[in-house]
């Protein structure tokens, strides 16, 4: 789930089918909605680059006091002790109501357990190729996260499970958190108690791109950071980009993203419902359906213009629709599968009557959805365990989203007996001499020499 304003920000960039394959496929579908915005994405605004570059150059200038500038400049800071004590942490589930506290626990309970359980698929383990040739990997968990918590307009209160809980599943020693301060100073005590829960060692009331360069520059009284993750604004993410090298980086995620795929058998109003769930993150949040039924189609978007009239977020899920929103009529479920598989979805729905069909013809998205039971934010609360933090703007066609694999090195090694030398030892120097590398040739020649004595 990323919030608004992430790495791209418009539909020329998220959920945009590709018109070689819209020709290839000229007859077999139909738009119902089309977007009415096809703007230049927020990351390649280059005053959003500029200010993030200069800030991250005056924070390696100047340090914490850079820092502790911008924070009281852009988050109206007060005071200079940024670190929350491990009472105040703790005691932070005291000050919710007994239902959010319960909630948030399931949330913490579930992701936990969606982690410790993929955790324990990924196994080191070692094989001898060949006679003398043992290789094998042995996954590592990096020595220290940070995570930003975001705390703006929408606490994403389960972004601490995703980030901090599961980077602890996959053994990370060391996890410190950010997040922004509230309108009337201090910390979000919901966001705070699911960081808590999740296993945080120290958290920080810090927002923006100050948080991340702070963590990653090693400003926190601690040691640098090996890895930044968590969703963020336009310039949380430009910061994210422009760190990512001196530490790694979970994703570079833009707006929330929803497609469903449905029939005739779909109800429109569950459908609409789904569809609105994910725009109401910002005003520019893609939502699409792809179809097979004309009729369910349209149903669907009068469903969805009379679910706005009695919605609290219209301000922000109205235009999102409006301006984002995409209806497209698929002839068959293969051109379906084939629309869906172009758009790759941060979030997809299945709601048909052959869901299993297409989960297993479906490979492109951030995680799926399947029958009606299912929504989406299941996921976003913490509820359904599995990660929301996904590849957006089409990114699921080559990278998943976070997991416990992202925290883990799989770290190779090999151990050669004397015995496995030669084979090995007269292919290297075969290569190494037509590529003139007379260094690398003399590596296995020694070996070699050494074998015949």
């Amino acid at each position: 789930m990323a919030l608004w304003g992430g790495w791209c920000s418009a539909y020329s960039a998220d959920m945009k089918f590709t018109p070689s394959l819209l020709r290839t496929l000229d007859g077999a579908f139909r738009h119902l909605k089309t977007p009415l915005i096809n703007a230049p994405a927020a990351q390649r605004d280059p005053a959003v680059i500029a200010t993030v570059s200069a800030m991250l150059l005056d924070i390696q200038r100047r340090g914490i006091d850079a820092v502790l500038d911008y924070a009281r400049q852009l988050d109206n800071q007060q005071g200079s002790e940024l670190e929350l004590s491990s009472a105040r942490i703790a005691s932070s589930g005291s000050r919710l109501p007994h239902d959010l506290r319960e909630a948030i626990e399931l949330g913490s309970e579930r992701t936990s357990l969606f982690a410790t359980t993929q955790r324990s698929h990924l196994v080191d383990f070692e094989t001898e190729l060949i006679p003398g040739l043992v290789t094998g990997v042995r996954y590592i968990p990096v020595a220290r996260v940070g995570a930003y918590l975001p705390a703006g307009r929408f606490p994403l209160t389960a972004s601490a499970f995703m980030s901090v809980g599961v980077a602890k599943a996959a053994g990370v020693p060391t996890v410190i958190a950010c997040t922004p301060p509230q309108p009337k100073g201090g910390a979000n005590d919901a966001v705070i108690y699911a960081a808590h829960l999740s296993g945080v060692d120290r958290v920080f009331v810090l927002g923006g791109v100050q948080a991340l360069a702070a963590m990653a520059y090693g400003l926190l009284g601690d040691l640098p950071v090996d890895m930044v993750v968590g969703a963020g604004n336009a310039f949380v993410a430009e910061a994210k980009r422009q760190l990512f090298g001196a530490v790694a980086i979970d994703l570079l995620a833009g707006p929330s993203e929803v497609a469903v795929l449905s029939d005739e058998t779909a109800d429109p109003d569950l459908v609409a419902a789904d569809l609105l769930g994910q725009a109401e993150h910002g005003p520019n949040s893609p939502a699409a359906l792809i179809t097979t039924s004309e009729s369910h189609g349209r149903a669907v978007i009068e469903a969805v213009e009379r679910q706005l009239g009695g919605l609290a977020t219209e301000p922000i899920a109205g235009p999102a629709w409006r301006d984002y929103g995409v209806v497209t009529v698929a002839d068959d479920r293969e051109t379906a599968v084939t629309l869906m598989d172009d758009l790759a979805p941060e979030h997809l729905e299945v709601i048909t009557a052959d869901d299993a069909w297409y989960h297993d013809h479906l490979r492109n998205y951030g995680s799926i959805f399947l029958g009606p039971w299912s929504t989406v934010a299941y996921s976003d609360k913490g509820m359904a365990g599995t990660n929301h933090v996904l590849p957006t703007a089409g990114g699921a066609k080559h990278s998943a989203g976070l997991s416990v694999s992202r925290f883990l090195k799989p770290l190779t090694y090999q151990r050669i007996s004397r015995e496995a030398t030669p084979e090995l030892a007269k292919a290297v120097q075969v290569i190494s001499d037509s590529e003139g590398m007379a260094a690398h040739s003399a590596t296995a020649t020694m070996r070699l020499s050494a074998y015949r004595r």
